[in-house]
């Protein structure tokens, strides 16, 4: 294969107004409440939805493994996009097709009130939301470039974390709301019109959204030719290489957690029976944990290092699926497994994501994520299908009459807990560090808990809302 890497650069064209930067950083804020909206009334309750439809396990399974495959590679194929078409356009387009993929999805629930269970029904179902999770993706690298035109250096991390604490404060509420109207559509009786009308929802927000992309100030980009290496160069090189090694780590998790990833819902939905209320809070609750969380993990990855924060994290992410098998009171899984799983993710993925940046070139980040991206699409490709079909055909009776006593969905936590031990203990020790850290924890391990102590203390001390003070604000504008 002919080696020719491409990377984007900004030619020299007539540059924005800092107005129009202003400007298009409001639309962003604005369209991602628009996303989040959509992710509240839409993904959140897809797997209920698919279950009200007759789905079985292994069905569950492909929903999401497809997805997770499909969605990477769509990122690829949108990246040589840019190198045709108007960033803006293909962004845009994107998420216009995104939007319309709830209007098929909504009616998959009239074709069932009036057909029933038909055979093609949930085949059907998973394909539209493939499509949905590749006309999503597709747009992402051309949206993450465009965005970076307009937020300078100075500001953006106080920029996105604004963005992210707003349009999270709009996922919330959503969610929330979307539970209580499904709690009172299912006494109802009417749960499949319930989940109709916040997908109708769910595709208004898009368009929403495609409203505001497209007022978006966007610069032209033109594009140099060079040269790059091929995904099959990258994965030949990978265990020979850190930032490979680091991949294929971050990518077996990736697949060990899919294993189980995709049934915690099930579980709860068809197992436990929880109501939409009470499934909302458990299932939300780990991602408040981990924006809480989040702030005090980057600090202490400053001192430490993301590999030490990446250790830490893993420990967290292996145990929590063993603390749902304690028990299924809906408080316990709150307050216990899922607090334990936003305490882990939350430096799990800071870790991983700082990571990148530390280990790649700029030059060769966008391929290299992108490259990073497919494999974890394969991970949650392959773990959700063996979930899937594990939870489909399995039957512990066979092994031990103990075990047909329990749900199939622990034993599937517990394999997944497993996996992800084998993966950590193996890779972890294969990982290195790659910039300077001034702090070696390894000459005292106390000093993890006295830095988390101190940073918790930190946060709660300069606490402030979510919107920020007016001095920031004016600062921000600045």
């Amino acid at each position: 294969m002919k080696e020719v890497y491409h990377h984007l650069r900004n030619v020299k064209q007539p540059e924005l107004t800092d107005k129009q930067k202003a400007q298009t950083r409001k639309y962003s804020v604005i369209e991602g409440c628009s996303c989040s909206v959509m992710s509240g009334t839409g993904d959140a309750y897809i797997t209920p939805y698919a279950l009200e439809l007759q789905a079985n396990n292994a069905q569950i399974g492909f929903l999401s493994s497809f997805t997770g495959l499909l969605g990477p590679v769509s990122q690829v194929f949108g990246s040589k996009l840019i190198e045709k078409y108007n960033r803006k356009k293909i962004v845009v387009a994107g998420v216009i097709l995104q939007a319309s993929m709830w209007l098929v999805l909504l009616g998959l629930g009239f074709l069932f009130l009036t057909k029933g269970n038909v055979f093609y029904l949930i085949p059907l179902l998973i394909l539209s939301y493939i499509l949905y999770a590749m006309f999503g993706s597709i747009g992402g690298p051309a949206w993450f470039s465009m965005i970076g035109d307009v937020v300078p250096e100075k500001i953006r991390g106080r920029y996105f974390a604004n963005r992210n604490r707003i349009c999270g404060l709009f996922s919330v509420t959503a969610t929330v709301l979307a539970s209580v109207w499904l709690f009172y559509t299912r006494q109802w009786g009417i749960i499949i019109y319930g989940f109709m009308l916040l997908f109708a929802i769910a595709g208004i927000a898009r368009y929403i959204s495609a409203y505001f992309l497209y007022k978006h100030h966007v610069t032209k980009l033109n594009l140099e030719k060079g040269y790059y290496f091929s995904f099959w160069q990258f994965v030949k090189k990978a265990p020979f290489n850190n930032f490979g090694k680091f991949t294929i780590f971050i990518a077996l998790v990736t697949l060990t957690t899919n294993i189980a990833g995709p049934f915690f819902s099930v579980y709860m939905w068809k197992d436990l029976q929880f109501n939409p209320i009470w499934f909302m809070a458990v299932n939300m609750s780990a991602g408040v944990f981990s924006i809480i969380l989040m702030p005090i993990w980057g600090r202490f990855a400053d001192k430490y290092g993301n590999r030490e924060l990446l250790k830490i994290g893993s420990i967290f992410v292996i145990i929590m699926p063993f603390l749902w098998l304690l028990s299924p009171n809906p408080l316990y899984l709150i307050f216990v497994p899922q607090l334990i799983s936003g305490i882990g993710w939350a430096a799990f993925n800071l870790a991983a994501s700082n990571f990148i940046y530390d280990a790649v070139s700029e030059e060769r980040r966008a391929i290299c994520v992108a490259y990073y991206n497919l494999l974890n699409g394969m991970g949650v490709f392959l773990g959700a299908t063996l979930g899937g079909l594990i939870a489909q055909y399995f039957i512990l009776g066979n092994i031990s009459p103990t075990l047909a006593t329990i749900s199939i969905f622990l034993f599937i936590f517990i394999l997944s807990g497993i996996g992800r031990l084998i993966v950590v203990l193996f890779m972890i020790p294969k990982i290195k560090e790659v910039r300077q850290v001034k702090h070696n924890p390894k000459s005292n391990p106390f000093l993890y808990l006295s830095e988390i102590k101190h940073t918790i203390t930190a946060d709660l001390r300069h606490f402030k809302p979510a919107y920020g003070s007016l001095r920031e604000k004016h600062n921000l504008k600045r």
